[in-house]
């Protein structure tokens, strides 16, 4: 019997005062659609480890985490395979922002603005939970029991 276990990745909602930064994809799936800076998590490496990486990678942003906003395991999240996702909350410690590996363009964007149609992955459900998170401030485990 062929065993099969899940991807882990991360996720980082990357915080600037009422702003969030959001990565323009470069590459499929969601080729040219706005996401949340992050990707997989490297053997050896916690991740909490890889959420400060792949944000420094992909935004040129170096982070603190703040918070785990959530932990992201529906099958169906990633078209390429059973993913699954830790989210993270972040402030920026230094950098300036630009587009790194896998990102055509990085920019901070209003989450209160972002529409669904224009978001890749689950990360529409991300940031709703992180607006929840911001008036409740509650995580997606306490809002989802």
């Amino acid at each position: 019997m062929e065993y099969k276990n899940p991807i882990p990745t991360v996720d980082i909602i990357i915080e600037r005062g009422n702003e969030i930064v959001l990565v323009v994809r470069a590459i499929t799936p969601f080729k040219e659609k706005f996401v949340l800076p992050g990707g997989h998590v490297e053997y050896n490496e916690t991740v909490e480890e890889a959420a400060i990486r792949e944000a420094e990678e992909e935004t040129g942003l170096k982070i603190k985490l703040i918070d785990i906003l959530g932990v992201y395991s529906d099958p169906k999240r990633d078209p390429r395979a059973h993913r699954i996702s830790t989210a993270f909350v972040a402030k920026i410690v230094s950098g300036e922002l630009n587009a790194g590996t896998d990102a055509k363009k990085a920019i901070f964007y209003d989450p209160k603005k972002v529409k669904k149609e224009e978001i890749g992955f689950d990360h529409f459900l991300m940031i709703e939970d992180y607006l929840k998170y911001k008036e409740q401030k509650q995580t997606y485990w306490s809002t989802r029991r």
